[in-house]
């Protein structure tokens, strides 16, 4: 819902690990939701406590990319996470999707990140070293549907 976007901004703020470029990058595919850019949102007791930002991969048939996950630090570890990923999971299906990639950074501070991944059935299918700078490494996770 176009409201939601101040939660999702706030709950963004939080995330110590995202640089403000990265928060930016939030912001700009909230703007652009009418290019492809789907935003779930999960909430407890009215308030945005995570969002996930996910859509179809162009050039390919049925393969997603979700974009982003976040959840509130004082949010974390009551399922919010879970739930979110379950959700944009099954959207991805209902919208035809059989693949969904993840990719986030190698370096120790997304350690949480990709154990995350991995907790919730995502398997890491590539590491491409250097990617994002020299010594930060792109990793990639999938689910296959």
């Amino acid at each position: 819902k176009p409201e939601d976007r101040q939660g999702i901004l706030a709950v963004t703020a939080k995330i110590d690990i995202f640089t403000d470029e990265e928060k930016d990058t939030v912001r700009e595919l909230w703007d652009d939701r009418e290019k492809g850019y789907n935003f779930l949102v999960a909430r407890e007791g009215g308030q945005i406590v995570g969002f996930s930002c996910h859509g179809e991969r162009g050039l390919t048939e049925g393969t997603y990319d979700l974009f982003w996950i976040a959840v509130d630090p004082s949010a974390r570890r009551l399922g919010a996470g879970k739930a979110l990923m379950r959700a944009t999971e099954s959207e991805v299906q209902k919208r035809g999707g059989r693949l969904l990639v993840v990719e986030t950074s190698g370096l120790e501070k997304y350690a949480s990140t990709r154990a995350f991944y991995e907790s919730v059935g995502y398997e890491k299918e590539a590491v491409i070293r250097d990617f994002y700078r020299v010594g930060d490494d792109l990793v990639i996770y999938t689910m296959h549907f």
